[in-house]
Parts: structure tokens; sequence; C-alpha cells
């Protein structure tokens, strides 16, 4: 990962500002970022915007054997993926530093608090259970990426709905979405992650901290915690000492801002059950703003049209009483003409050069005719070119 150093004044004027208590995008210190969750046309497809992070997960599920030491139940996997879409200092195909961190934080956060019921996963016990896969792509990344992964990934897995599948002897029959209607999972709790950002050795405290804000900041406490006031997790970063009231502190905001979440997650899946109950249109598509896309236009003021007929006689007037003649200002090529308002007329000068040329040539043809050709072949005929014609005579050698 290839991060762009601030500069010192940059630095500074963050600092000041976290002193003053302002945010650059004009929040308070508690206040999260607005946060917009959308579902797409298939289940368990979702993408969150935390202000401009913006995340898509995506859950899909298969039959696989289970492990040995556990065999009746399932397996629930968690992949993150930072790609350079998303910021230019991340890296392609290669395991930074932080897409570990991120990706063992998910995996705290979620399956190890045993939010999901991995018994009802099971179909065959120690043949055949079901595998559950989170896979969540950073598409744009302002900060806090670790909130906004796991209100995506919480959300699509609340989402998504598994094949039925029945069992006859050893024969399982995976039945498709037309047969039977799918099964959600079963979910106990929905564990959420925020993240509180310290600045000047503990001494100023942020909640949802933009990318700006991580840069400068000298430690990180991200809880995870249920509607029910459970701390699920609890991860500290940037090796700062944190005291016990710091962190009480930190558990009463955590309380609130996951209860809030909790109640825009429910609300979001209440809605996108309605639409589809109803028959209505869904998905990715129906979320984007419509914008219509228009001609330029050109303000244009109107033309009042009173006392045309005057002002028309006083442009004629005036071209009337006119008798010099304007110098053109463009310049013609030869076999060219112009004519117009306010330029000479050049459109005879082709035709004097014409008749010029004609006198030239009648010129030269009556010196022509009084001129006699003699030839001194023998029997040649000789014409003589007079103005008047005359008989061509003709010659003979003396004897």
């Amino acid at each position: 990962m290839r991060d762009t150093p601030l500069s010192n004044c940059e630095r500074l004027f963050l600092l000041k500002a976290i002193e003053e208590k302002k945010r650059l995008d004009g929040r308070q210190t508690y206040d999260y970022r607005n946060i917009k969750i959308t579902f797409g046309t298939d289940y368990g497809c979702c993408i969150v915007e935390l202000g401009k992070t913006r995340v898509l997960c995506q859950v899909s599920c298969e039959l696989v054997p289970p492990k040995d030491s556990r065999p009746t139940e399932g397996l629930v996997l968690f992949n993150l993926e930072l790609s350079p879409m998303a910021s230019p200092a991340f890296e392609p195909n290669r395991q930074s530093e932080l897409l570990v961190t991120l990706n063992r934080q998910l995996e705290r956060c979620l399956r190890n608090s045993k939010c999901i019921d991995t018994e009802s996963l099971c179909i065959i016990s120690g043949e055949k259970v079901w595998q559950i896969r989170v896979d969540v792509h950073v598409l744009n990344h302002d900060g806090n990426l670790l909130d906004a992964a796991s209100i995506a990934a919480i959300a699509a897995l609340s989402h998504f709905r598994r094949p039925d599948a029945s069992v006859l002897g050893r024969d399982i029959t995976v039945y498709s979405l037309e047969e039977r209607d799918p099964i959600p999972l079963s979910i106990y709790h929905m564990p959420i992650c925020v993240s509180f950002a310290f600045f000047l050795q503990g001494s100023y405290l942020l909640v949802d901290p933009c990318e700006r804000e991580e840069r400068v900041m000298d430690g990180l406490l991200v809880l995870a915690m249920n509607k029910h006031r459970e701390i699920c997790s609890i991860q500290s970063s940037g090796g700062i000492m944190l005291l016990k009231d710091q962190v009480l502190r930190c558990s009463k905001i955590a309380s609130v801002k996951v209860s809030e979440i909790t109640e825009l997650i429910n609300k979001a899946l209440q809605n996108d059950k309605k639409v589809r109950k109803e028959g209505g249109k869904f998905g990715f598509a129906e979320s984007m703003p419509r914008e219509r896309i228009t001609t330029l236009k050109r303000d244009e003021t109107p033309v009042e049209m009173a006392d045309v007929n005057e002002t028309a006689e006083e442009i004629l007037n005036k071209t009337e009483t006119t008798t010099e003649p304007v110098p053109s200002p463009v310049l013609c090529a030869t076999g060219t003409a112009q004519v117009g308002e306010g330029v000479v007329n050049s459109w005879g000068l082709e035709e004097e050069e014409e008749e010029e040329e004609d006198e030239q040539m009648t010129e030269n043809r009556k010196t022509a005719d009084d001129v006699m050709v003699i030839s001194d072949s023998e029997e040649e005929e000789v014409i003589i070119l007079n103005q008047e014609p005359q008989k061509s005579k003709k010659r003979g050698r003396q004897k």
C-alpha cells in the first residue's frame, strides 16, 4: 500500500481543527456520516454507502464436506478485497497489512461472535453441510472501511436466502427458487463495528474518521457490539495506552450508534421485502437517482419588433446618401469576385480582362495578314494572306 504523505501544513491544519472541535465535513465529534443501504435483485447482494465510502457485499453458498472436528456445523467464510479502483494507494494481487487486519477484524466481529446458527446449515452429519461465503469488495475508499464492511456483511447475510434441500436416504435434492421458496439464514443478533480515532495521545476523540483524519490519528479503537449492548469484540491499534474511563465512554457511544444502525438495516430489509411481495421494481438500478439529459439552451433576450418600417427606411436612406465606396478589408484571389454591402463590386474585372485579350488577338491577326510567305520548293502551293481572299498560284521550274 502506497499512501501519499500529507504535507506539514495539511497535518497542522487538521490537528488544529480537531483541537477546536471542528471537522472537515462539518460534522460534530460523535456524528456518523450518512448511511445508505441498497439491495440488489439477487438475494444476498448489498451496497452500503458511508459518506463517500462505498462497499459491495455478495453472499453465496454451496454444499461441501464439514470439518472433522465439527461434523454437524456449517462453514462461514469471509473475504475482503481492496482494489486500485477504490483508491490508487491499493496495489492489486498483494496481501497488504491493512487487508489482513480488516479480514481478521471482520471474522472476529461476525464469525467468532456466533451471530449465525451454523448447526442449521448441516444437511447430513459428517458428509454435507452448507458453506456460506461472504465476499466484500471496496468500491471507494474514504475512511472507516471496517464499519462499512461490517454493516454490508450483516445486511447481506440477513437478506440472503439459501435453496431448500431434502434428504432421501443418502441422496440429497437441492430445489431451485421456482420449485420451492428459499430459506433465510438463522441469525441470532447483528454485531456492528464502531471505530473511534484518538488524536494527540488520546486527548481528543472522533467517531467515524474519514480518510484524511485516519492519516493524522495516533490510535484506533474498534468496538463490535449488538443492539443488546453486548460487546462481541474489541480491537485497539496504534500503540497508545487508553484508560478505563475512555473505553467505557466509547462503549456507551457505540451502544447508541449500533441501535440506530440496526434499526436502519431492519427498515431497509422490510422495505425490500414489501416491494418484492407487491411485485414492484427493485434493485440497484431503481435506487439510482433519475437525472434527465437535456439539450443545451441559450438564453436570448426577446427582440422588440416595433417601428420596423421606420428603421428599414432609415437604413435605405443612409445607403442611398453614401456615394463613396468603402474599401474592402477582404483580399480576393485570382478568378474570384466579391459583392455586398460596403464592398466594392469586382464582378466586372474579369470581363474587362477578356475584352483586352480579344482586342490584342485581333491586332495580331491583322499584322499576320500583311505578311507574305514565299517558298523555294518547285511544286508547292503558295498562299498569300491578305484581307481579300486571292487565288492560289503554281509556280513551276523554268526549263
